[in-house]
Formats: structure tokens, sequence, C-alpha cells
């Protein structure tokens, strides 16, 4: 597959058209407890309201819609935990393609069935013991599909960094844009957005304790390999960051924080009981660096991305008992 050349602040934009009436406009929520927690004023985005339950579907749809009649006649082909997965397969139901996903087969039950139900061919794989990038590759080659990764690729970024676009465009200009790290397909599309639409906000991402190679790889100026981490944010439970959205992340990002299963599972209980919200694990990183006092946002326009919400009820339950 020909290399895309390395997306901007414009790829965004056009991904804004091509979503419009399409994706939803997610609400921008507030919440008085938390400003008074935090001594600042706290802006959530929230992406839990977002078709298919996740910011994903923007940035999906958005890759999708560039597809020529070659390629809408192969399909696509992608490797998910999740939320990409059913971002993909509602965004080849309504381009009227077929999706194949590979997906771990711990995934949530929740996120297997939503695939399966908008329509995509599910295949299992172990990851802890198989390459999923590996294994894409090949099946998309074997099946004549286009292969469109979950993080690493200038559509899907350019989608994501419709949100931040919005968030920013509501509120106005922030001192600090918190935004959840997994592969950084987000938080990449977010720095575009965040560096052209409020040029001296302080772009910062948030990934689980387990999982901090983006914090490594932005310490040592490239891009460091982990192991799959364990956590309970099965969204970013990537091993590395994208080789396009990397250096985004090196030029615009100013630090990455980690947090805690723990802070995760009081960040929900926050949303469940202050805020009527259902967040997944993963959807509550930036909030947690921000509600747990790991940032300092006193005095300070916040913004915070809440990436999704889709989390087995049960599950959900567990975690808050």
């Amino acid at each position: 597959m020909q290399a895309l050349p390395s997306p901007t602040f414009d790829d965004v934009a056009d991904a804004a058209s091509r979503i419009a009436g399409v994706a939803h406009r997610t609400p921008v929520l507030t919440s008085r407890t938390a400003d008074e927690r935090c001594g600042a004023s706290i802006f959530f985005k929230c992406e839990n309201f977002q078709r298919m339950g996740a910011f994903k579907f923007r940035g999906a749809y958005n890759a999708i819609s560039h597809f020529d009649a070659e390629q809408r006649k192969g399909g696509v082909l992608t490797y998910s935990s999740g939320n990409h997965a059913q971002a993909i397969a509602l965004s080849a139901r309504l381009a009227g393609i077929h999706a194949t996903i590979v997906m771990p087969h711990d995934a949530p039950a929740a996120k297997v069935e939503a695939t399966k139900g908008y329509g995509g061919e599910v295949i299992t794989y172990d990851r802890y013991k198989e390459d999923r990038e590996e294994l894409g590759r090949r099946l998309a080659q074997e099946r004549g599909m286009t292969l469109i990764p979950p993080y690493d690729h200038p559509h899907v970024i350019a989608g994501q960094g419709t949100a931040a676009k919005e968030l920013i465009e509501e509120v106005g200009t922030l001192d600090m844009l918190v935004v959840c790290l997994g592969g950084g397909g987000l938080l990449g599309g977010s720095a575009l957005s965040a560096a052209a639409l409020s040029p001296s906000c302080e772009i910062i991402g948030v990934e689980p304790e387990a999982g901090n190679d983006g914090q490594q790889s932005l310490a040592r100026g490239e891009i460091v390999h982990i192991d799959v981490p364990k956590t309970i944010a099965d969204g970013a439970a990537t091993p590395h960051l994208g080789s396009y959205n990397f250096p985004i992340i090196q030029r615009l990002v100013k630090r990455i924080e980690t947090v805690s299963d723990a802070q995760l599972i009081d960040t929900m209980r926050f949303f469940a009981q202050r805020m009527k919200m259902v967040v997944e694990p993963t959807g509550c990183l930036a909030a947690a660096a921000v509600l747990n006092g790991i940032l300092p946002v006193k005095g300070k326009r916040v913004g915070v991305l809440i990436s999704g919400g889709n989390v087995d009820l049960s599950r959900f339950a567990e975690f808050l008992s």
C-alpha cells in the first residue's frame, strides 16, 4: 500500500466536512463538583455519546469515505480490541461494503457482539501470543481488502482530531487539553486541532500505568515497544505508538502522564454518581489525571476528552461495587 502524507489540520477540517451529518456532534458537559474539586473550569467532551459509543467512529468513517471503487469492492479489514472494530463495522455498513475485524479472544463481550451486530465478520486471536498487525496485513493481502489500522493512519488521525476541533469551537480557547492515549490516533489528531485553534494550549496525553510506552517514547525521542499491557483500560492496551502519530506527538504534546487502574475505577464512579454517565475505563484516562490532581490545573480552562462508554454492564457493576 502506497504511503500517505502525514496529516495536517487541513485534513482534520476536511474530515469534519466528510463526517458532518453522519457522526454525532457530541455534547460538552461541565460539573460544578469537578470544578470545585480541581479549582478549575473543566469541559468534558463526551465521546461516549458518539455513534457506536466512542470517538473511533470519526476516524473509521473518514478513512472509508476516501475509498475508491476498487477498495469498496474488496472491503475493509482491521484489528481492534473493540471500539475501532465497532467503528469500522458500522462505517462499512453505512458505506455498503464488507468488513472483517481481527479481535482478541478476550475482548469485552459487549464490544464483540456490537461489532457482529453492525455486520462485521469477526476473527479472533490471542493478543498475548500473536501479532495482530502481522495477522491483519496477511489477511488483507490474502483477501484483497484494504487495511485500516486503529490509529496509525492519516485519515484515521484526521478524523479523530475533529472531536477536539468541535470542543474548542464550542467553548473557546483552552489553557490545557487532556487526551486519552492508547495508540496515539486521538492524541495526534487532537494535537493538530489544538495547535491550530488554541495555540497556547498545553496538550497532555494520559495512558495506563501498566502501558506507558508513550511516556517512554516521548522521553527517549523514539517509538518504544513494550509487551501488551494488562490493564482494565483495554482500549489502551497497545504495545507502541504509530509512525504517523508519533512525530505529531513529539512536536506538539507537552508531556504524557499515567494513571492507575484504581484511579480509573474511582473516575468511573465519579461519572456514574455525579454526571449520570457510563464511561468505560479507557475513556476515563484523561479525566482521572485531572480529577486525581496529577496535573496542575488550578485556575485553568481545561478540556478533557472522554473517549468512550463501551463497557460490559456486568463488569461495570463489578468495578463500582
